[in-house]
């Protein structure tokens, strides 16, 4: 059996195994509210992981490690802002949320919740969900669209395929499974696929580790090749390394991670699915970066081995496996790449689904159709944003940190802001809240096109999130200061979603 039999081998069995659960879950479907939100009853670990999967897209094995082979462990401090955000995440907006989006009529989307929270009438409830559904398929038709950049490039390094070819059967596959199996087919899938890629992150370094002879080895090949790859400030800024370490304010916004804590069995779940989310994310952040370094010391060190994409160093990881291991071995190596892909991309299309039919639809629908309606509805938004997102991974040339870095950006700002003060600021109004919303998405954009600047040391080079995310918070304050009211069924959700957090 050649080489690519025994790598096709493995990843028809990683497929089949998606497709399984994906159509098990959709045995569970009954209604949108199985298909969006799994009827809340996910424990701490599935919880956890299915977050980590679904966060941890095709950059944590392939955009990150190429970062830090380029440039060395300067690009290490958005791995560092990311795990001290999602931390931050799992403590103060999971037990809060999975309280009040039930006590605020039982919230099923993103839209749904601040819309209920902030008690919005006629128009202003129209256009402050109308807004957040808009904004999440922008941003997220992005989001997977960098998935599918991803998929492309896999099947185009590992099988010397066509990326079109690759990018639309993993773009299909992905679609299949959550067409049919929604929230829960996404959310077990991305459990597997969280399993499969940190076993995967930890065997490549350690493989290499043994190759060299131990880690002193590989320290002094590092240094040989890049003598400042192993430095956290060499060729840093300070403008620059603020940039990275804001990606952590992006997890407060991102609809895909922190609807995971509204499908909670209870608040009293947060606490023990952070320790989980958290030990598995750092072990795999932790094993990217340590990748990239065996990556260095090996490319450098064997002058016949080439990375096959030596320009942006994204197949790195893809390359490696392939050198170390046995072509079976490989090719579940391999899967896991593909499970990072798949579980972004699988998690964005189901909030993406839930923005389009209930949050835009559904206001649009005069007669409310039936549950099954309902459900074929929000399976053909599926494959309306898969379409979408599709046609503008076409270009191959798009980097995959780019993508997800603006995507990332832009909900950072438009709903970090408005998370945490409907969480923890009972003054905030659907005025402010739209106000912040809007801002946040609009200086986001502005911001990436007109100003920044990569390579900048001044202002001009600061990550977008930054002033959208500081822009939102301040007229998010200020208008709802001038626009509030006081309202008793608000303060008595307030406090009561407040206790149940809180276990009392």
């Amino acid at each position: 059996m050649s080489d690519q039999a025994f790598q096709y081998l493995a990843l028809g069995i990683y497929f089949l195994g998606m497709i399984a659960i994906g159509l098990w879950a959709s045995t569970k479907n009954k209604d949108t509210e199985d298909y969006m939100l799994g009827g809340r009853s996910l424990r701490p670990g599935v919880a956890a992981l299915s977050a980590g999967a679904s966060d941890m897209s095709g950059w944590l094995v392939m955009g990150l490690p190429g970062a830090i082979y380029l440039t060395g462990l300067v690009d290490a401090w958005i791995a560092i802002g990311l795990t001290i955000g999602a931390w931050l995440n799992w403590k103060y907006t999971a037990p809060r949320l999975r309280a009040y989006s039930e006590v605020a009529g039982n919230a099923i989307t993103i839209p749904s919740f601040f819309d209920n929270r902030l008690k919005a009438d006629g128009l202003a409830s129209r256009i402050l969900r109308i807004s957040c559904g808009v904004i999440i398929l922008l941003f997220f038709i992005f989001y997977v669209s960098s998935g599918m950049v991803a998929g492309g490039k896999f099947y185009q390094t590992t099988f010397n395929g066509d990326y079109l070819v690759g990018m639309l059967m993993i773009a299909a596959i992905t679609v299949l499974y959550t067409f049919f199996g929604g929230f829960l087919g996404a959310t077990f899938t991305d459990v597997a696929q969280g399993l499969l890629m940190l076993i995967a992150l930890i065997m490549v370094p350690i493989v290499a580790l043994f190759e060299f002879g131990g880690p002193a080895e590989v320290f002094d090949a590092v240094r040989h090749a890049n003598p400042d790859a192993l430095s956290l400030t060499a060729g840093a800024t300070v403008i620059g390394v603020i940039s990275s370490l804001a990606w952590g304010l992006g997890y407060f916004g991102q609809p895909h991670i922190i609807v995971r804590f509204m499908a909670l069995r209870s608040p009293a779940d947060a606490p023990a699915a952070r320790r989980v989310g958290i030990n598995w994310m750092v072990l795999s952040v932790a094993g990217t970066i340590c990748t990239a370094l065996t990556g260095i010391a090996y490319f450098s060190t064997h002058p016949d081995a080439h990375l096959t994409d030596a320009k942006s160093a994204e197949t790195v990881f893809l390359d490696l496996s392939q050198i170390l291991f046995h072509p079976l071995v490989a090719g579940f190596v391999l899967a896991a790449v593909l499970a990072a892909i798949m579980s972004t991309v699988s998690s964005q299309l189901i909030v993406s689904s839930s923005a389009a039919v209930e949050d835009l639809a559904m206001l649009l629908i005069k007669r409310k159709p039936s549950p099954r309606a309902q459900l074929w509805m929000s399976r053909s938004a599926v494959l309306a944003v898969a379409v979408i997102a599709a046609l503008i991974a076409l270009d191959s040339d798009s980097a995959i940190l780019d993508l997800v870095a603006f995507a990332w950006a832009g909900f950072g700002a438009a709903f970090g802001p408005i998370m945490l003060l409907s969480l923890y600021w009972r003054r905030l109004t659907a005025e402010g809240a739209l106000t912040a919303m809007i801002s946040g998405a609009t200086v986001t954009i502005l911001w990436k096109q007109l100003v920044e600047d990569p390579a900048s040391t001044g202002i001009t080079g600061l990550y977008e999130i930054v002033p959208g995310f500081a822009v939102a918070l301040v007229l998010g304050v200020v208008v709802s200061l001038a626009t509030h009211k006081p309202s008793e069924r608000i303060d008595r959700e307030f406090d009561e979603a407040r206790e149940l957090a809180a276990g009392r």
